[in-house]
């Protein structure tokens, strides 16, 4: 007679991570169909102090995009779980596709228009783009996620997750690219329609929606579990915070508090709400982390 119970399988498709890594597998996109040529009309009519700033945003965040892909191994090194390692595999995926896509930007369009305005062509990787609090940011993140490799506990774990996952991808990358894609979408007259960087910004965004649910879940985990103190996620965060905002001071690649797009303080309040809202579904046990469809959807 044969038995009742499911055959033990491999994966276990209910999962929180299993659900991620599928709809990554579902949302797939490549950095190299997206049109730009629409955009090389948009840079040319950018005045010069524009185009400088649209420069030093993309630096910023394509630097941004490469440091993470790089520092994420040692998290994918500590999770046992096969689901949460099959979602790791692709967000480090995702991350180097954001990479390539800043890169393929820069190539294609920043180039293209250096050269019409008879400039020397610039770098990415120039360190005039970046900042000590920027360099600082990252640092810490690198050593965050590599002292789990040396003292993988609770509490590293909740830290990494709060440098990589809450901080770097869900305050400055995600509040960054909200940004540019309000100031250079089709409802900001003062600046010229960049509209192949803002469906990779918009593509970039539902990807790190997803990456950030994943941290979130973790640290949710965490600490319902009691192995850590919601007081240690805030604390990090807060000494974290002020290096996010001074890495932006007045690069923010389009806007001022009196100029066209976002002002800085739109983008912090957008910020701080965001945070807010999520730091209540981590540590509420009556609150949920959404789920992954509403994490991946955009609001502009």
């Amino acid at each position: 007679m044969a038995s009742s119970e499911d055959p033990a399988m491999q994966l276990s498709t209910g999962t929180r991570s299993h659900n991620y890594y599928r709809n990554a597998v579902e949302k797939h996109w490549d950095p190299h169909e997206i049109d730009l040529e629409a955009d090389l009309e948009g840079a040319a009519e950018l005045p010069e102090p524009a185009f400088v700033g649209l420069k030093q945003s993309l630096a910023l965040f394509g630097a941004g995009e490469e440091s993470v892909t790089e520092d994420l191994a040692p998290l994918a090194v500590v999770l046992e779980d096969i689901g949460d390692q099959m979602f790791l595999t692709t967000q480090l995926y995702e991350e180097s596709k954001h990479t390539d896509f800043f890169d393929r930007y820069w190539r294609e369009v920043i180039h293209t228009e250096e050269e019409r305005r008879g400039q020397e062509l610039s770098s990415p990787t120039d360190e005039k783009w970046f900042n000590e609090p920027y360099d600082e940011l990252f640092e810490r993140n690198e050593r965050a996620m590599a002292r789990l490799l040396e003292d993988d506990t609770p509490e590293n774990r909740a830290r990494a997750h709060c440098h990589y996952h809450l901080t770097i991808e869900g305050i400055l990358a995600q509040t960054g690219y909200y940004g540019l894609t309000l100031a250079y979408g089709e409802n900001e007259p003062e600046l010229p329609d960049l509209p192949g960087l803002v469906e990779g910004l918009k593509l970039v965004r539902s990807d790190e929606g997803r990456h950030v649910g994943f941290g979130m879940a973790k640290l949710k985990s965490l600490v319902s579990e009691g192995a850590v103190e919601p007081d240690l996620l805030r604390e990090t965060v807060d000494e974290l915070v002020p290096l996010v905002q001074e890495s932006l001071a007045g690069d923010d690649g389009a806007s001022s508090e009196s100029g066209p797009g976002p002002s800085p303080a739109d983008l912090a309040d957008y910020a701080y709400t965001k945070h807010e809202q999520r730091m209540q579904q981590i540590t509420s046990a009556s609150e949920k982390i959404p789920d992954v469809d509403e994490l991946t959807e955009l609001e502009a």
